[in-house]
């Protein structure tokens, strides 16, 4: 059952049938017909039938700059934050004050108390492009490295090449302990990936990979169009791959961030298709939804079942009539329930549009909301809840 709220259109639905059937363009304004579409800006029919969700209550007081780095440098970008195991401190995975690590030698993944003091940090010279995050239930810290240094990089810093396109685990003071995929190589489960997106470990430790970056930004398939889920098992051993690329039910455009209920389902945020879809953990599909927008970040407090999904990509291209923001709502029913504006700024996050959000979130035990910030604004917001009942 897909969850949807009935909604009038504004403006024209073309319906694309060069090899797709489905798929909608839904545009805004005369203006915007004259303007070619962006790559991947289409969207699966069952979108149309969902009203954009921008206005609820916003019960969070929003602080920007949140936390320090070690030896006071500046933050970078950050999409890759998760809260501890104790549920207070926080990990943040920072670009190395930029938007990449190739040509760093500081440490990229730090661990903050709520007071954005840091308690500890690792990483320097092991990845390139901190990306997705979990923590597991021994404390130990899953990175996703999501893609490999470029020419430009590599020509500054040779000794950044063999890396990246991996997902990384270390114990909870930095030590490497595992690694999927193979270091610096494109390609195919299960020895590869083509730029990852997230990791989730799951209650029994297997090991959840939503793979790969750039599918949402492709109109159809082809060749190079892949999209998927790879489980491995507690050591590493591949257990299977699930879905692929497309608009339909258990197809994605990039799975970029993972999450479980209570229930143990499992919820990914299909964000070029817009949506979550929701999964067992043998990749059986459930559900899917279209209330919580072009979603970046997925967090669920296995405490309470909130859901928490941050967008900082809708646009008039790529999600037309919908804000960026952070919606906040209820993982057992659907229902959205706060919504948290953007920020603002000159320019948009994302492909452009309105303003600012981040791209990673995650909360600790006490509802606190943590997001980690990709584009104009960067490092780190603390969203505190002041008018929750």
């Amino acid at each position: 059952m897909k969850k949807v709220y009935k909604r009038s259109q504004t403006g024209a639905t073309f319906l694309l049938k060069a090899g797709l059937t489905g798929v909608v363009i839904s545009m805004l304004s005369a203006s915007a017909l004259a303007q070619p579409a962006r790559p991947g800006a289409i969207q699966p029919a069952a979108h149309a039938d969902q009203e954009p969700v921008n206005y609820l209550p916003n019960p969070y007081e929003t602080q920007r700059n949140f936390g320090t780095l070690p030896d006071g440098r500046s933050w970078g970008s950050v999409s890759a934050v998760n809260i501890d195991i104790d549920g207070i401190n926080v990990w943040a995975g920072d670009r190395c004050g930029t938007n990449s690590c190739a040509t760093s030698d500081v440490d990229p993944m730090v661990k903050l108390d709520p007071n954005g003091n840091v308690l500890t940090s690792f990483g320097a010279g092991q990845i390139i492009w901190p990306h997705g995050m979990d923590v597991d239930s021994e404390g130990n810290v899953w990175v996703v490295d999501a893609r490999s240094a470029n020419a430009r990089e590599l020509e500054e810093n040779p000794a950044a090449a063999g890396k990246g396109h991996t997902v990384l685990k270390f114990s909870p003071d930095g030590e490497l302990l595992m690694t999927l995929g193979t270091p610096g190589e494109v390609g195919d489960p299960p020895t590869h990936f083509d730029a990852p997106n997230d990791v989730l470990i799951a209650p029994n430790g297997n090991i959840y990979v939503g793979d790969t970056h750039g599918a949402q930004f492709q109109n159809e398939a082809g060749p190079t169009a892949k999209s998927r889920m790879s489980i491995f098992a507690p050591d590493g051993t591949f257990i299977k791959s699930f879905g692929e690329f497309g608009f339909e039910d258990g197809q994605f455009r990039s799975p970029h961030s993972l999450a479980m209920d209570s229930q143990g389902r499992l919820f990914v945020a299909d964000r070029g298709n817009s949506r979550i879809q929701i999964f067992t953990q043998e990749g059986e599909h459930l559900d899917t939804w279209y209330q919580f927008s072009r979603i970046s970040g997925l967090y669920i407090d296995p405490a309470t079942d909130m859901l928490y999904a941050i967008d900082s990509e809708s646009d008039e291209n790529y999600n037309p009539g919908w804000r960026k923001g952070l919606r906040v709502g209820n993982a057992r029913t659907g229902e959205v329930l706060y919504y948290i504006p953007q920020h603002d700024s000159e320019r948009g996050s994302g492909m452009g549009g309105l303003g600012s959000m981040g791209e990673g979130v995650t909360v600790d035990r006490n509802g606190v909301i943590y997001a980690g910030e990709v584009g104009p604004v960067q490092g780190m917001t603390k969203f505190i809840p002041r008018l929750i009942p």
